[in-house]
């Protein structure tokens, strides 16, 4: 296996396990990680909290169960209210104490407006001011733990558009998470980004974008669930993501870091058999990966 694929781990969320309110039914741990080991995954993130063991010894057990690396785990936080900021700041300090011990590394931190309701509010530059300050709280907690915090730029979050995305990064410390898919829905240029903000990734979410759900997206015509039912997030190298040419350029500066390969679903009818279902586009993905010419 080359030196670049040895860095490529899975996500829970291409099994459907994801933190958003009402996303779907989360399939089974076993199952899961059961279908990453067969494909040769060597790492994954923890998806939705409690979707693993919450005990961080049994958590560092069942990944080890499957020879499963822990790089991880997204947390929502509201960062950018004044009078949450105690509760918010104790969350995180739990939240890293607990990844900490069972041994990952990165803190995927997605400011949200609500965590029951999330969307992309207008902030005052007042809220803008606490939440870029809290981004860097929150990072001091990390470091504190020997975590590093990411910063995720995220459909239905605070930083959702590239001129989001332009705030963070001119306004606190933190280094981000580079998820493609989001950051191109949100206008982003990411071959740019590969560039100009290299020092600043963290950890390399590759995901894809199909063209036709991102306008039923952007237009309003569909909430991110309904356009990632409708194949918002298909497998790598079936969308508009110019990702050969953004891991080029982030090899050939000598990134040594991990990618995520995220195509993300929303099961709402049950269960599918066994060797079905999402593990399919999670292959389809890998198989992609597998046919780039990667040069250091």
């Amino acid at each position: 296996m080359s030196t670049f694929l040895s860095r490529v781990a899975a996500a829970p969320i291409s099994w459907g396990i994801c933190e958003a309110p009402g996303w779907g039914m989360q399939l089974p741990v076993d199952r899961v990680l059961g279908e990453a080991k067969a494909l040769g995954i060597p790492a994954f993130e923890q998806g939705a909290l409690g979707w693993l063991p919450t005990d961080p010894d049994a958590q560092r057990a069942k990944l080890k169960e499957y020879d499963m690396e822990l790089l991880g785990g997204f947390v929502p936080l509201v960062l950018h209210d004044a009078a949450q900021r105690d509760a918010q700041l104790a969350e995180a300090e739990r939240i890293a104490a607990a990844m900490s011990a069972a041994g990952g590394r990165y803190f995927v931190t997605a400011p949200v407006p609500s965590l029951d309701d999330w969307h992309h509010p207008a902030l005052t530059d007042d809220e803008w001011s606490e939440l870029l300050a809290n981004i860097d709280r929150v990072g001091e907690i990390c470091v504190k733990h020997g975590l590093e915090q990411v910063l995720h730029p995220h459909v239905d979050t605070i930083i959702e558009t590239d001129a989001d995305f332009d705030r963070f990064i001119n306004g606190c410390s933190s280094k981000f998470c580079f998820d493609t898919g989001h950051l191109t829905i949100g206008g982003a240029d990411v071959k740019r980004i590969a560039v100009e903000q290299f020092d600043r990734i963290g950890i390399v979410h590759l995901k894809d974008v199909d063209a036709d759900a991102m306008r039923r997206e952007r237009s309003g015509e569909l909430d991110l669930m309904g356009a990632t039912q409708a194949g918002l997030f298909p497998s790598l190298g079936d969308g508009i993501v110019p990702l050969d040419d953004v891991i080029q350029a982030l090899e050939g500066r000598g990134y040594a870091g991990w990618y995520v390969m995220e195509t993300d679903v929303a099961l709402t009818e049950g269960e599918p058999p066994l060797g079905e279902g999402p593990v399919r586009g999670v292959e389809r993905s890998l198989s992609y990966l597998r046919t780039l010419q990667v040069s250091a």
